[in-house]
């Protein structure tokens, strides 16, 4: 099979994203509007498609492509990958159409060994960033490529610094490093694991990890919960790499061309002096707001924002981007469309509308419906907010309150929630593994990383409320201490992720109201829309809280649900266990006005618009009792016999829910059930129009499987509704129909649509 599998970052743009995956389409974009990016080339997408349908083999011709690209890469660095005096270092980044925010690898500083390590530090003039890279490489190698637990290596860098007495890695010594490259190359032998020295063997490999990294159980969790479908995989970017921790004027750092919690258009963001780009994202030294870098070098500061404003313009979104500073020189390593707050992405849909970037139809579209529930966000009770004891304060990450119960681990947090506890997913640091630990929590709380950092992206991306860099407390496994206190799992808290604010305990949580800019989106959607939306309601609240968000209509009550309470379950449980007719009716006759008085209260909220009403639909016995309890407490309320009970539920008891004695069965068994809830239904109609209000009910026969059940149960439906006109000395509209729910409806629709 042969094809061009390889693109240089010239040959492509943004379009195709499909195949070069958006982080490289973008890179090439960039490249090509003048941005200063380092060079590159991308494998694309369809190789990863053919990697996984040919068992993990790529296609023939690819490590010819690879090499061709490389050579041309080597032209323009004016550098040899693998060159003892004059190495050429890449770095091997994933990047699928979809962004998947740190759900699959990178390598980076790859073509380091014992020999290119001094060319580099001679070419630099920096042994320190030399040997810096070299400790790094050989860490990210040992993890991503070859599976040896990170720990390990954190292990010892954490024991090397308490040592020396560094608080950061960039406070070790050259001597320090080269003593950690031995120890992790220790590392790897008890592994019995072998480091390659061979640079284009590392390449290699680095390209495997990614291609690999695409069907991990946490990218195909984030795929899932994330609805991210139709992909043909990742493509790699290999690319030249520029060195943010060569020294004090270099750095690294990423921002948004937008604030990506509020929506309020400001530059936003963070650096790391002395640093490489996974230091920031991993939250390993907590982070530099971007306003300071003015400080430090104004003229790079200058740069960065005249690149954002252009690059934004050009995408016409709001951006996330990745930055490298070398030696006061600046590179832009990534752009692609910034992950925001529900908040967020109302407010930059309309402010781009108001700027003239984008017209109506795209701004509407630019929000994420599912992610409109998110935008609700809950709000702290003022009184109890102001009455509980604060006991941390990070950096808001992620607007919203959650209210939960401790867990210092994802496994922990998903047991608990599938018991149904809300739960506070604790960590030091989130990575990539806690995907669904994440989805399940109510909230995330982490002592270390920024708001750019891994918890922030994906909780902000989940509408989760989330405080990341909360230095005021230190985790172990099973409690975190803060100044005064230890708060063990299990234990309450409260986060504002609006503030940044841990609270002890449980407080109060309050829904918040519509914002302006919701209003805004609304009604633009309002006048572009070709459908009308109706909702699901069966009590009045239910139906103003919908005609608040604009449903024209009820499309379905499902009138089983107005049964359950009080004394309507009595006399339903009354109408089941009666024996003859006249017993049913006499039931029935108690549930009338009951039901009368809720269609009433429905028609009364939707006025002018059409509600569809469901006749009683769920087999009888779902409305008997189950526990021995309640069973002797209807016996006596009836003067029958709990056996009797015990008898009934028996007799009524289904094996196929679906296509047993429920729907319009029911009807057909038991007239009476339909000929009361008709009668409700027209009467509360009637009254509803003698007050004024336009009512145009529609009685829909549950469950219909053949086209005589409809015709038999409409001619009752039509017999009563003249019925109770006619007593009333009405005429009011109304309709009669059904929901085609089972397989025999969908195959003759044709004839019960007659």
């Amino acid at each position: 099979m042969s094809g061009k599998y390889v693109y240089d970052f010239e040959e492509g743009h943004k379009e195709m994203k499909e195949l070069l995956g958006g982080k490289g389409a973008n890179l090439a974009e960039m490249t090509n509007i003048g941005i200063p990016v380092p060079p590159g080339f991308i494998i694309t997408t369809e190789v990863c498609k053919l990697f996984y349908e040919n068992n993990k083999r790529y296609p023939e011709d690819i490590k010819t492509q690879i090499d061709e690209h490389l050579k041309k890469l080597e032209d323009k660095m004016q550098a040899k990958l693998g060159d003892k005096l004059n190495p050429l270092l890449l770095s091997v980044r994933s990047g699928a159409a979809s962004s998947m925010p740190g759900m699959m690898d990178t390598v980076l500083n790859i073509g380091l060994n014992d020999e290119t390590v001094i060319g580099l530090a001679k070419k630099f003039s920096n042994e320190r960033m030399a040997w810096d890279s070299y400790r790094r490489f050989i860490q990210m190698f040992g993890d991503v490529v070859l599976g040896i637990d990170i720990k390990e290596f954190e292990g010892l860098l954490e024991k090397k610094k308490e040592t020396k007495g560094a608080k950061y890695d960039n406070e070790l010594s050259v001597d320090d490093l080269k003593e950690l490259v031995n120890e992790y190359k220790e590392v790897y032998k008890k592994n019995k694991k072998s480091f390659p020295d061979d640079a284009r063997e590392q390449l290699q490999k680095a390209i495997d990890a990614v291609f690999l990294s695409w069907n991990t159980p946490r990218a195909i969790s984030y795929r899932r919960i994330n609805s991210i479908t139709g992909l043909l995989g990742t493509a790699v970017n290999v690319q030249a790499m520029v060195f943010g921790n060569a020294g004090e004027n270099s750095g690294t750092g990423v921002f948004f061309t937008r604030n990506p919690s509020t929506g309020v258009n400001e530059f936003y963001g963070e650096f790391l002096m002395n640093a490489q780009g996974e230091d920031v994202v991993a939250g390993i030294r907590t982070p530099r707001p971007i306003k300071e870098l003015e400080k430090i070098l104004p003229q790079v500061y200058k740069e960065l924002i005249s690149i954002y404003k252009k690059v934004e313009e050009h995408y016409k979104d709001m951006q996330d981007m990745e930055f490298t500073i070398q030696d006061k020189k600046l590179y832009i390593l990534q752009t692609r469309v910034g992950k925001r707050s529900a908040e967020a992405e109302l407010k930059i849909a309309v402010d781009m509308f108001k700027e003239k970037l984008i017209d109506e139809k795209t701004a509407i579209l630019r929000v994420n419906p599912d992610k409109l529930m998110h935008l609700l966000h809950p709000t702290l009770d003022k009184l109890g907010k102001e009455r509980a004891k604060i006991i941390a304060i990070g950096l808001p990450a992620s607007p919203g309150a959650a209210v939960g119960q401790v867990v210092f681990s994802s496994e922990k947090a998903v047991d608990w929630a599938d018991e149904g506890k809300d739960v506070i997913l604790v960590r030091a640091e989130t990575s990539a593994e806690d995907i669904e630990g994440l989805h399940v929590a109510k909230g995330v709380l982490t002592s270390r990383g920024g708001l750019t950092s891994h918890a922030a992206v994906v909780a902000r991306g989940m509408g989760k409320a989330c405080i990341v860099g909360c230095e005021d407390i230190q985790i172990n496994s099973e409690s975190f201490k803060t100044k005064e206190l230890v708060i063990k799992e299990g234990d309450y808290i409260t986060l504002n992720g609006s503030s940044g604010k841990v609270y002890l305990g449980k407080i109060p949580v309050i829904d918040p109201e519509l914002s302006g800019d919701f209003a805004t989106i609304m009604e633009w959607a309002d006048k572009h829309r070709k459908m009308k939306v109706r909702t699901n309601a069966d009590t009045p609240h239910d139906a103003q809280v919908a005609r608040k968000f604009g449903a024209e209509g009820i499309g379905l009550c499902r009138t089983e649900h107005m049964f359950f309470e009080g004394e309507r379950i009595k006399a339903m449980r009354e109408m089941i266990l009666a024996e003859t007719k006249e017993e049913r009716e006499k039931a029935l006759a108690k549930l009338l006005p009951m039901q009368q008085k809720d269609f009433e209260g429905l028609f009364e909220v939707m006025k002018d618009y059409p509600v569809t009403i469901r006749l009683l639909d769920p087999p009888l016995h779902e409305f008997l009792p189950r526990e021995r309890k309640e069973m002797k407490e209807l016996a006596e309320d009836l003067g029958i016999s709990i056996e009797k009970i015990k008898e009934r539920i028996e007799d009524l008891d289904e094996q196929n829910p679906m296509l047993g004695h429920r729907g319009c069965r029911l009807a057909v068994t038991y007239p009476e059930i339909l000929e009361m809830q008709v009668q409700a239904i027209i009467q509360a109609a009637v009254n509803m129009n003698n007050k004024g209000i336009k009512v145009e009910p529609e009685i829909m026969i549950p469950l219909v499987g053949h086209v005589n059940e409809l015709k038999l149960l409409k001619e009752m439906a039509v017999k009563k509704i003249k019925e109770v006109l006619g007593s009333n000395g009405a005429n009011i509209k109304y309709k009669i129909g059904t929901m085609i729910e089972v397989p025999r409806a969908a195959l003759t629709a044709a004839e019960i649509a007659k």
